[in-house]
Order: C-alpha cells, then structure tokens, then sequence
C-alpha cells in the first residue's frame, strides 16, 4: 500500500491493540477470564518462538502488539510508571507544591513492590502451565 495508506493501517492496528488490551484487563479484573491466563516472559518468549515459525511478517505483528501492549501499561497511573509520574505532576499543579519526598518514595517502593508482584505472578503462571 501507498505509505499514507499504511501509516493508516499502522495506526487503526495500535488502535485496535490497545482496545483488545483494555477488555482484557478488564475481563481479568471482573473475573470474566481468569488471571492464571495471564503470561509472563516464558510464556512470551513461548509464543514468540511459535510465531516465529509462522514467517517474520508473524512475529513482527507479535512484537509490535507486545510493544503496544507494554507502552500502554506504562501509562497506568502507578507510581513507578510513567503514568504515576504524570498523577504526581498534576497532585503538584492541583496543590500548587510537589507531594513530599517521602510521600513520593513511599508511593514509588508500593508501585515497585506491585510491579514485582505481578511479574512474579504471571512467571508462576508460566511455570504452572509448563508442568502441567
């Protein structure tokens, strides 16, 4: 496709990535699928190696969702993340004073500490799936 057309497509694709990503945080989060379907890198690298083997416009596509899907985790409003980077700024404009540096270390050692939590959750997963 002509590249206008293509930049089109690119762009209706992330689009469409991040929407798949959010119903399926949500399915997770009401309990629609459960979180033991979620994978961590094992189970990332497993299915990239399966798409691998698919053809390289396959695994492009996948580490192009991958990417889209980490860019907009990123955006969650977590301390750690760039997202709770941006809730902090605005407390600041809000209060007219940055949050303190404790308040800021606190929230940044919960947001780390979540981060943690769930990659550990989502390689148990990986684990589980791979003997069972």
């Amino acid at each position: 496709p002509a590249p206008w057309t293509a930049l089109g497509l690119g762009a209706a694709r992330v689009g469409d990535v991040i929407v798949q990503s959010l119903n399926g945080l949500r399915h997770i989060l009401t309990g629609a699928i459960g979180a033991e379907n979620l994978q961590g890198p094992i189970g990332i690298a497993q299915v990239s190696g399966e798409t691998a083997s698919q053809g390289l416009g396959s695994f492009i596509t996948l580490i192009a969702v991958i990417s889209t899907a980490i860019g907009l985790l990123n955006l969650f409003p977590i301390p750690v993340l760039d997202g709770g980077h941006v809730v902090a700024f605005v407390v600041e404009a809000v209060r007219g004073r940055p949050p303190s540096e404790r308040a800021l270390q606190f929230a940044m050692s919960i947001g780390l500490g979540l981060i943690l939590l769930l990659m550990v959750f989502a390689t148990y997963n990986d684990i589980m799936r791979m003997v069972s």
